[in-house]
């Protein structure tokens, strides 16, 4: 059998990136929701919302664990794998990455031990400030991930230089390659979709809790404020989607026909609400609602959408899989909006608590913004195929000319085994947290608060 390596490479690649990619969204959002909750304890003095913090801290710390493991193998892999892509854009994709450990990840660990340790050894205010610079270490380190990939989406700043025969691209301009075109809405993007799959974690878990009436005021007061969280970002996600389609028909032309299903350039576009690809008769069918792409893409229901009959055949990315994906995200995101809406209904109600099949929704649907967010990238990668770097170097030319099959299959095999082990020890850890649950009033040390003079009454009766 012979072994293709550069399918073995992408698949690899895929596979340790989408595993990765499971927990830095978790990391951002449950960041974001801790912040929140400590800021609730130390600004209304109630000891409900330290006890939430608490809780969600520990299920932050393991999660932010298997993520940096999985993280650092990507590095490797560019060396391994593809050595010919790092050379040509090392200089360019090494500055942003460079930037993210020094700026993001050294401010995200450097504070992560005060957030984890510092309970009652330094101050309110100095324990606020270290979640906070987590949460902004963290985010920010999604931001300069985004930068590189959205250069390789939208390549700018940059020169090709030829010595000795061997060609590289350099930087013209580090704030230009930074705030490349798709940059800062492909981050606000990711960040907001890190949001709600942070929110949903938190919903999960406390929805159980409240299946169970096991600490139903922790478990109600952490749903209430992740359900609202969930509920701004799933429809802000609806605004950056659209504004990130726009970038994608003004720079990419092709992915964005593909992403669409569209194959003839036309006025009055149709818009695919689902469908299917037929690519070898350049077909696509299913619910269309006409005039609505060129509506959403100009403003008018008669403006001309370009197809993939103005890109060359070997140019073009894999439709089908990339309409499919991409509509799958779309749907998940409109079905948040809807949930959401629905949630905040039966709140006002006062009918969300004791609603149990919406709390059983709730438990299960953990899994469905990792989906969207699997999704999401996949859209972004399938359909800038075939070029690693958009316009400048295709996929096929990047991969190492010295890497073997068997070496890549067998290091495939190798980190397949080892994400599996990692995985079912996260699941092993958060299972034994949850089952712990947030400790009692009586378990926290609260005794060092009050020698520094801290209100005793801030410890029971304001729940």
């Amino acid at each position: 059998m012979n072994l293709d390596p550069e399918l073995l490479a992408r698949l690899q690649f895929a596979f340790t990136i989408m595993f990765h990619y499971i927990f830095p969204p978790f990391s951002i959002g449950l960041g974001l929701l801790i912040v929140i909750y400590e800021s609730l304890y130390v600004f209304k003095k109630k000891a409900i919302y330290e006890k939430i913090a608490r809780f969600w801290v520990k299920i932050f710390a393991a999660n932010f664990a298997v993520g940096v493991a999985t993280g650092i193998v990507m590095e490797f892999e560019f060396g391994t794998n593809w050595s010919t892509y790092s050379r040509y854009v090392g200089d360019v994709f090494g500055s942003p990455l460079a930037a993210e450990g020094i700026f993001a990840f050294f401010l995200e660990s450097g504070f992560l031990s005060i957030l984890l340790f510092g309970w009652h050894r330094v101050s309110k205010g100095m324990h606020l400030f270290s979640t906070f610079m987590v949460f902004i270490g963290s985010t920010m380190s999604a931001f300069w991930i985004v930068v590189a990939n959205s250069w390789q989406q939208t390549p700018a700043a940059f020169e090709i230089v030829t010595n000795n025969g061997a060609s590289r691209a350099v930087i013209t301009d580090f704030w230009g390659m930074v705030f490349n075109p798709s940059a800062l809405v492909r981050f606000e993007h990711v960040v907001v979709g890190a949001f709600i799959q942070g929110a949903f974690l938190v919903l999960s878990i406390s929805a159980y809790y409240i299946l169970k009436n096991k600490y139903e005021d922790f478990a109600k007061s952490s749903f209430r404020i992740a359900l609202i969280v969930m509920t701004l970002a799933s429809f802000l996600q609806l605004f950056l989607g659209d504004l990130s389609a726009k970038i994608v028909a003004e720079h990419q032309p092709a992915k964005f026909a593909a992403l669409e299903g569209l194959y003839e350039t036309r006025s009055n576009a149709p818009l695919y609400a689902f469908g299917w690809v037929d690519e070898k008769n350049e077909k696509t069918t299913g619910l269309a609602i006409p005039g609505m792409l060129s509506f959403l893409t100009h403003g008018d229901f008669n403006a001309t959408v370009n197809g993939l009959d103005k890109i060359p055949v070997d140019e073009r990315p894999p439709v089908n899989r990339t309409f499919q994906v991409y509509h799958i995200m779309i749907t998940l995101g409109f079905f948040f909006i809807g949930l959401s809406v629905f949630s905040l209904i039966m709140l006002g109600m006062k009918k969300l608590y004791t609603t149990k099949w919406l709390m059983k929704v709730y438990v299960g649907a953990v899994i469905l913004p990792v989906i969207a967010n699997q999704c999401g990238w996949m859209t972004a990668e399938f359909g800038r195929q075939p070029w690693v770097v958009w316009g400048l170097l295709k996929t096929s030319d990047g991969i190492s000319k010295t890497v073997t099959a068997p070496e890549i299959l067998t290091s495939l095999i190798l980190f397949f085994i080892v994400y599996v082990l990692l995985f079912f020890v996260w699941i092993y850890v958060l299972d034994k947290e949850i089952k712990h649950g947030p400790e009692h009033f009586e378990d926290l040390p609260y005794a060092g608060y009050a020698r520094r003079g801290d209100r005793a009454d801030t410890i029971e009766g304001n729940v």
